[in-house]
């Protein structure tokens, strides 16, 4: 299998205009299976090489979230705005008059629940055009400014009534920092990041974790990539994103893989309870479709479904495959990606885990997409035949 896996990621960096670069690193309970890391570049990457995690970021918040909910600090249905002004009082976005926006006052208050299931209303505006038009109208500064205004997005449908992929779990760091009393960076860094060993995962980058980043790449209309300047972030932002400002290292990202993957344990050191864990990855939307995107911004994401044709849920910072993928991901296994065309998965049942990373815009890229699902079938085959044995 190694053999064979490495060539199959080599090529993929090797050939013009397929990827500029890829991680892949899977595990189990007993350990590293595989890793690689490779680029297009002469300088070349490794699985120390970072990377921006982007939406990957939402998992490793949630995860703080819950320890606070073990301390009883907070419940998953405690109202967000009883922690965050801005939360206090939502509205939702109903079109669009002559005058401008049209909102009107939520009935329901948003849970932090709600934030961290998507189930809060908030979207993004890549994925809806109503917020993106919204943004615009009402002058708000882009999210790549790091302000808190920026984050200022009314709601698109009642707290609770539907499932949409957007800023919730930004919101969701905000109630861990007042709940905590302490900058989410911080808690995170204490409580999350260091006691799993996660040396270079954070909101900024130092000196020496700039040399070290992943070339990223925006691939155009006609199929081609082309190099893309994305500015480290070197001073800590005045709104930090929980729910995708984290950078790190496919090595970093394993480990907490592997710890949600060992039930809460990793190394001999316990992040969550078994019973946070579960609940992490029980279904959290009923009824409603999750793990999906429409695309509103085609140079940011294409239209994504993580599993086709498969009506999947979401659980407290991941998706939910309820049966088998065709991938062989076992049925109630959970997973998702980051917005620069990584892409994670956990197999509850095989007590296994697996990453593939690289850096494209837009999200959704064919290339990658495949690779990835050809990376975890393979890992998935050699699994079964393994237990087989």
């Amino acid at each position: 299998m190694p053999d064979n896996l490495t060539k199959l990621l080599s090529d993929a960096v090797e050939a013009p205009h397929r990827l500029p670069c890829a991680a892949a690193m899977a595990a189990h309970e007993k350990g590293v299976l595989f890793e690689y890391a490779g680029a297009s570049e002469p300088s070349g990457i490794d699985c120390n090489s970072i990377f921006w995690l982007a939406s990957m970021s939402k998992a490793v918040t949630a995860t703080a979230a819950l320890q606070l909910v073990e301390r009883g600090v907070l419940t998953l249905d405690t109202p967000a705005g009883d922690w965050v002004p801005e939360l206090a009082a939502p509205v939702i976005l109903e079109g669009f008059g002559d005058n401008g926006p049209i909102l009107r006052p939520a009935r329901q208050a948003i849970t932090l629940r709600d934030l961290l299931a998507h189930t809060s209303g908030h979207g993004y505006a890549f994925g809806s055009d109503a917020l993106g038009r919204y943004v615009k109208q009402a002058g708000l500064p882009p999210r790549s400014s790091g302000t808190r205004a920026s984050y200022n997005l009314p709601l698109l449908f009642e707290p609770g009534s539907d499932w949409h992929y957007g800023i919730g779990v930004d919101w969701a760091g905000a109630v861990i920092e007042a709940a905590s009393g302490q900058p989410l960076d911080t808690y995170l860094e204490e409580h999350v990041l260091a006691p799993l060993g996660m040396a270079d995962t954070g909101f900024t980058l130092d000196t020496a974790q700039a040399a070290r980043r992943a070339p990223m790449s925006r691939r155009d209309e006609d199929g081609r990539l082309e190099p893309m300047t994305m500015l480290a972030p070197t001073t800590r932002p005045e709104f930090v994103s929980g729910g995708g400002g984290l950078y790190g290292t496919p090595r970093d990202f394993l480990c907490f893989l592997r710890m949600l993957a060992g039930g809460g344990v990793f190394e001999g050191r316990r992040i969550l309870a078994p019973e946070s864990v579960q609940t992490m990855q029980q279904n959290q939307i009923g009824n409603y479709r999750g793990g999906w995107i429409t695309s509103a911004q085609p140079r940011i994401t294409r239209d994504f479904d993580l599993l086709p044709g498969m009506a999947q849920k979401w659980g407290l910072g991941f998706a939910i495959n309820p049966e088998r993928s065709a991938e062989g991901r076992s049925a109630a296994s959970v997973g998702w990606a980051g917005l620069a065309n990584s892409y994670y998965w956990i197999d509850r049942a095989r007590a296994s885990c697996g990453l593939f990373m690289t850096q494209i815009l837009p999200f959704a890229d064919p290339e990658a997409l495949a690779l990835f699902r050809r990376f975890e079938t393979t890992i998935n085959t050699r699994l079964d035949g393994c237990a087989d044995s």
